[in-house]
């Protein structure tokens, strides 16, 4: 479901003269239907761009990235955009939203973005949001003015509101409290049961160990001028 392949970038600073600082070469890695494979390494390794360019965020300099057909490396920005819509979701560390949008509508709007109806997109945000421990109070309202653990919670809602096939997980357990972990573990079992490919980051080791099958070392692919 998830193939990556050869994989190399590099960043250019423009404010230095130009230098190129290649940041990682030859990675790869593959992720089937129903498996979870955590990212590791040292802080700066590369977990977090090798992230990045699966959801095409960052473009490569080699190789290719093959989600459900569709190689992000070389897709067109249209192609991107419907990948997202359809295929691979992600549940970064920080929640951006439009200003003023209620949170339901907010969780919602994944499943309206891939052609569901509207009244399934606000059954499947109700239900997230009540098994994160959201109040309701807070439904009508806009998770911009929510709390640092509350607007987490509202955006691993909105990442797991549409079945995606594949998905991306920055540090979902992050500062969440015992509860609500377990909320959020359950969750990825239930996507891996389903069928879903899932690449993630988790320092907390015990998640990791609970939901991944296995882990790549993402340090393995540092060029040495750059290690």
């Amino acid at each position: 479901m998830i193939r990556v392949a050869d994989v190399s970038k590099s960043f250019v600073l423009h404010n230095q003269g130009g230098a190129v600082i290649p940041v990682m070469g030859g990675a790869s890695l593959s992720v089937a239907p129903g498996e979870c494979v955590a990212l590791t390494g040292n802080s700066g390794a590369g977990k977090s761009t090798l992230m990045r360019m699966i959801y095409g965020n960052y473009l490569v300099n080699g190789g290719s990235i093959v989600v459900g057909g569709t190689d992000v490396a070389r897709a067109a920005p249209r192609e991107v955009l419907a990948l997202r819509r359809e295929v691979l979701g992600h549940v970064s560390q920080f929640l951006r939203v439009v200003p003023r949008v209620p949170t339901l509508e907010v969780v919602a709007e994944p499943v309206l973005a891939a052609g569901g109806t509207r009244e399934a997109g606000l059954a499947r945000a109700r239900a997230l949001l009540a098994r994160l421990n959201i109040p309701e109070a807070l439904w009508s309202l806009s998770p911009t003015t929510f709390s640092g653990g509350e607007q987490q919670r509202v955006n691993i809602a909105r990442g797991f509101a549409h079945d995606f096939p594949a998905l991306l997980l920055d540090e979902p357990t992050a500062s969440l409290d015992a509860a609500n972990r377990e909320v959020v573990l359950a969750l990825i079992g239930e996507a891996k049961a389903r069928g879903a490919a899932i690449v993630g980051i988790f320092h907390d080791v015990g998640a990791r160990e609970r939901v991944c099958d296995r882990e790549v070392d993402v340090s393995a692919f540092v060029p040495e001028r750059a290690a």
